[in-house]
Parts: C-alpha cells; structure tokens; sequence
C-alpha cells in the first residue's frame, strides 16, 4: 500500500495540527511518515488532545499509532507512562488512559481506537492507522465568512478542507469566486501572522475587509486601503505603520502628519543631517553652570572642586584635615592645617600633641574612674585618695614638702618651682649656683642660667688641721638626728603614696618637674 500525501483528515488549534492517516505501517514507519511532513507521532499530555482525537476519528473502528514507546525492557503498570516514553524524549504528562494490562516485556508500542484507551502493542505489528502532531508559534484565524463565497484551506502537511479553526503559518486559502489565492504569513509591524498575498494593495473588501489593516474602501470599483491619523500604509498596501518605523532618528521620532521630525535628548542638539544628534558644551554655554570646575559630559555636565576642597551637598567645602588627624579627643580646623585640643579635666601632652593627660590645675580634683575594671587615674603629681563621702579624689602632692629645693620653693598643682637667693641662680631645676660679680647683681635670680658652672670660691680656703675628739663625737651625733629625721619622713610619705594592690598604684613623685600624665606601676614604691 503507497505511503499517503496527505491526511484524511486535521485539525488545529491555535498552536498545533492534528493529522490522521488511515494507513496500515509498523510503528517506525508511521514515525517516519509523520516526520517528513514536519511533524511526530501524536502526544497526548491533556483532555484537550484526546478531544482532537475524537474529532478526527468520527466514530470510526481501527487502531492508530500514538507518540509512546516503551524505554525500559518491561512495562511498570505502578507508573503513569508504566515505562513508556514519549517520542518527543521526554515523560511529561498530566493525563494518561490505559486499557488494563499485566506487566509485559519486549519491545512495547501504543495505540488508541474509538474508545480513547491505550493498549500496549508489539511495536512490528502493523496498526491500522496513526496520528501525527505538529506544532507552530502561531497561526492565523480562518478567512470570516462572507455570503456567496465558499474557501478553501490547504496546510502545509497537506491537509485539506474548508472547517480549519485555525490554519498554521505557511496555510493557503483559495477564493475561486474572486480568483483569489491567500497566505498566512507575517505581516505589519507587529510581525503577527496574517492572510495577505504577495501583489500590493486591498482585495474586495467583502472579504475579510480587503486585508486591510486600517479601512477599505471601494472608488470606482477598486478597493483600496486607509489608515488612521499618525499611520500610513505599509509597502503591501494593506497594512499601516507609523511614519517613524524604519526612520534614521538617533533619539527619538515625532509624528508630523504623514511623514516624521528627529528631536533630541536635553544635552544635545540635532546635526546638520536633521536625525542625528550631537553632544551640547553646557559648560560653554552657560559659563557660571558650576561654583568652582565644570566638566562637560556625553549629553551633560559635571560638577567639580578645586584641590582642598570636596563636593558636599551640591556645594564646594574645604576639606577638613580633622578627617585624617590622629587627635585623641578634640580636633579643629585651622588655616593650611588642624589642631588638637582635649575634653574638660585633660590637657595636651606636651611631648605628643595629638595626646590628651588628666590635668588638674587646684589642690584636689575627683579621680577618672572606670566603672567596669573600678580602677582609677590622677594626673601626674597628684596621689589618689579617699575623700570623706568614701568617694576616690586626687591629692596634690607638696614637693616643697620633700627638699627638693636648695633655697626657696613654691609648690603647684601637679608640680613645684625652686627660686635662688640673691646673688644667685639656677643650676638646674633644684639647685642654686652663686652669681659672678660680673655678670651683675641679681641676674638669674629665679630663671635657668645659660649653662651649669663650677662654684668659685670667695676667699682661700683654710689649712687643713686636725679635727678635735670632740668635734668628731658631735658630728656623729648630727648626722644619726639627721638620719633618722630622714627615715621617719620617708615611712611618712610612702604611708600616704603607697597603697595596698586594690587600690590604683602610682610612681612616687621624683624631684623633677611634672608632666600631665599618668604612670601607673606594680604595686609596692621604690625606696
């Protein structure tokens, strides 16, 4: 039996065309005949396959192919496709309808007949028929009917007839009462499928209104076609499009009755070509655009600072130097610069300016305490102590107090002063040395002399004679007062400075000028 051209008969839907061939092949074959039409063995994933299906076959008695061949050596019946797989390549269902059946084993093929079961086939034994699939991106709607005119549809599988729902692309339909041959195929701007013909320009407009896209009208007995305000008609004739489709504009396109403008973005301005646009100079333009740098930019402008300064709210501001300063507590900006400053109850240090010391410029000041480790600080020349409410104060220390001056002392706050007698200087912080005659009476009397110098002495120093047992007794006897004078004083002050190791320990005070600081020690003072 020849192999058939054609379907006895189709249908389509929006996407797909079903065809089915009463012609007696082994499953292979009726794939084959399937695929050299552009299609495959029909899949039936839903109810609205099996609906097409009972369409096509009308009540009529046989077996026909579907697109399912068993993929594993033996049918699962616990499975909904029980093994099989669609020729597609895939499983994907949402609907399946077997006849019942035992678990089989071979070479497996479906069929479907009048009552819409699957039965389970040798794929060799040929069915009695078979159903092809095939499918499309779109289609176009049959021709609408129009009194005395019949149309015939031809697919491009070969299906014929004139009840189509839908007709997939590449479809003719025929109009013999016109002489009329159409095709669905993509037309107008929106690349949709439509029935046109290859000759421009409208065919009678009692017929799906002569292709028209906009209006058909018939002068003098020829139809013709018009389109709407701000279109016009497509080279076909038929179809209508904007002015500005295919128009050279580089921004944008205006519609100016039946024909187009080019306008550009802000920023530009239209070339001498009239469509493309070339980049305005807005710093050119307007001259004072920026505070202090314009920059021009594609299609616009940017603002920007001179050196020292940064870009803050639209404005120009210098930079603040603070930013990066490594200031401890406080930081100002000053001109070409910045300077540290510290928080009430500290001072900067004078040996490292960007560091702040507790500073206490009166006798007694509160301690800086921490309430989580309850330890507490003094500035350098003070002793921590407890005052009456149980509270911890810091205790100025009287250097005056510990001899450190060899003439006059005046004590401070965190610190004391040596001044000389008449007639003499400083030598260093603590000691005096005697004004040369030359150098002028009181020179130096309080203040640093310009360097240490050796002591001369008045007048000549006696002989050496030989001291007195006496003399000898009395000296001893002095130097023990003096001694344990000493000693008593010393236990004194290290009573006051040395505290037990819960309380914050500090370096006992030596006899040189304090800085602002602390020096916390282990506990315990040095003798």
């Amino acid at each position: 039996q020849p192999e058939p051209a054609a379907p006895s008969g189709a249908q389509c839907l929006e996407h797909d065309c079903f065809g089915i061939f009463w012609a007696a092949r082994p499953f292979a074959e009726a794939s084959a005949a399937c695929e050299r039409g552009g299609g495959h063995l029909m899949t039936v994933r839903s109810t609205v396959a099996e609906d097409a299906i009972s369409l096509l076959l009308q009540n009529r008695s046989g077996q026909l192919w579907l697109g399912l061949r068993l993929a594993l050596p033996c049918t699962e019946p616990t499975q909904r496709l029980r093994g099989f797989q669609w020729v597609t390549g895939d499983r994907r269902t949402d609907y399946s309808n077997w006849a019942p059946s035992e678990r089989r084993c071979g070479e497996r093929c479906v069929t479907v007949s009048r009552e819409l079961r699957w039965e389970e086939q040798l794929c060799q034994t040929p069915a009695d028929g078979f159903l092809c699939e095939y499918n499309y991106a779109g289609s176009c709607p049959r021709l609408p009917p129009a009194e005395g005119l019949t149309v015939s549809y031809t697919t491009p599988f070969g299906a014929r007839g004139g009840d189509f729902l839908a007709l997939p692309p590449g479809s003719t339909a025929v109009v013999p009462a016109m002489g009329l041959e159409l095709l669905c195929d993509e037309e107008g701007e929106s690349g949709g499928l439509r029935w046109g013909r290859a000759a421009p320009g409208a065919w009678p407009c009692r017929l799906a209104n002569g292709g028209c896209e906009g209006v058909c009208g018939e002068e003098g007995g020829r139809p013709r076609c018009s389109c709407p305000d701000g279109k016009v008609l497509g080279p076909d004739g038929r179809g209508c499009s904007s002015p500005c489709a295919g128009a050279p504009c580089q921004h944008h396109c205006v519609v100016a009755g039946s024909t187009f403008l080019c306008m550009c973005e802000s920023g530009y301005r239209l070339g001498a070509d009239g469509s493309s646009c070339e980049d305005d100079d807005d710093c050119a333009v307007l001259p004072r655009l920026c505070e202090q740098v314009c920059v021009n930019t594609e299609g616009g402008f940017e603002c920007r600072c001179h050196r020292g300064y940064e870009m803050l709210e639209g404005r120009c501001r210098p930079v603040s130097r603070c930013y990066e300063a490594p200031c401890e507590q406080r930081c100002e900006d000053v001109p070409d610069g910045y300077r540290c400053s510290c928080f009430p109850g500290y001072a900067v240090d004078p040996q490292a300016p960007a560091r702040c010391l507790l500073h206490c410029n009166r006798s007694q000041c509160p301690a800086e305490c921490d309430p989580h480790t309850l330890s507490c600080e003094c500035p350098e020349g003070f002793l921590l102590d407890d005052d009456a409410d149980g509270g911890q104060v810091c205790m100025d220390i009287d250097e005056c107090d510990m001899n450190f001056c060899q003439h006059n002392c005046t004590n401070r706050p965190g610190g004391y002063e040596c001044h000389c007698y008449a007639g003499y200087r400083l030598l260093d912080q603590n000691h005096c040395v005697k004004i040369p005659e030359e150098d002028g009476e009181g020179a130096y009397s309080g203040d640093f002399g310009p360097g240490p110098q050796t002591p001369i002495p008045s007048r000549t120093p006696p002989k050496v004679e030989h001291l007195h047992p006496g003399a000898l007794v009395g000296i001893a006897v002095g130097a023990l007062s003096a001694a344990l004078a000493l000693l008593a004083l010393g236990y004194h002050l290290a009573k006051k400075r040395c505290r037990s190791p819960t309380t914050m320990d500090y370096k006992c005070s030596g006899p040189h000028e304090k800085e602002m600081g602390l020096q916390p020690v282990a506990s315990g003072c040095a003798a």
